[in-house]
């Protein structure tokens, strides 16, 4: 039965890049009598692809696709949102945070949460009462402003990762001439030399 206003059943997709992640998730949810995982999904875009309309979307904000994050948060409006990432990733708070203020009903938490926190913040979203840790916030405002957008960092990150950008390019559904001009604005924003020393710039600043 699907959940609305009071029903039985909360319904929850789950948008995370790693395999073992997502199952792990599905699997910690889908115990839980009033949750039901409806899809498990490795790309942004096929999170909007879900049928049924899920009542919360459980969300990696480094999670790879077509569309950014900030534009799949926008197109899910309506949704609860629980971004869940890494604690000291500075530069993946300051995007879930950024990505959050586009829904009305919204809970930041991390990876290091235990089970029972993961489904009690699942049901508080759902709920439309936030979930969010100080600390998070505490971590951003020492992330400094990032002078990249979103999907600069995501095509930084590939890069770091050893990807060519021809590589990037069929990852993100974009051509490797527009792979180029990401990285040369990357090269000019952070003031480096090379796509290393703009890798380690960005990791320091806690920009990716």
């Amino acid at each position: 039965m699907i959940r609305q206003g009071g029903g039985e059943v909360i319904r929850v997709a789950i948008g995370h890049r790693g395999t073992l992640v997502r199952g792990a998730l599905a699997a910690v949810l889908g115990r839980e009598s009033d949750l039901k995982v409806v899809a498990e999904c490795a790309r942004a875009d096929e999170v909007l692809e879900v049928s049924g309309g899920p009542e919360v979307v459980v969300l990696d904000p480094l999670l790879p696709g077509a569309i950014g994050m900030e534009e799949l948060c926008g197109r899910l409006e309506g949704y609860a949102l629980l971004m869940l990432i890494e604690r000291d990733d500075g530069g993946s708070i300051s995007l879930a945070l950024a990505a959050a203020k586009q829904s009305a009903k919204v809970g930041v938490m991390t990876t290091d949460a235990s089970p029972d926190d993961l489904v009690d913040a699942v049901r508080e979203v759902a709920d439309g009462r936030p979930v969010f840790d100080v600390s998070l916030a505490l971590a951003a405002l020492r992330a400094g402003d990032n002078p990249l957008t979103e999907r600069e960092c995501e095509v930084l990150r590939l890069i770091g990762t050893g990807a060519t950008a021809q590589e990037v390019a069929q990852i993100l559904c974009l051509s490797p001439g527009t792979v180029r001009n990401y990285l040369s604005r990357i090269l000019s924003k952070t003031g480096a030399r090379s796509r290393i020393e703009a890798i380690r710039k960005a990791q320091d600043a806690g920009w990716i």
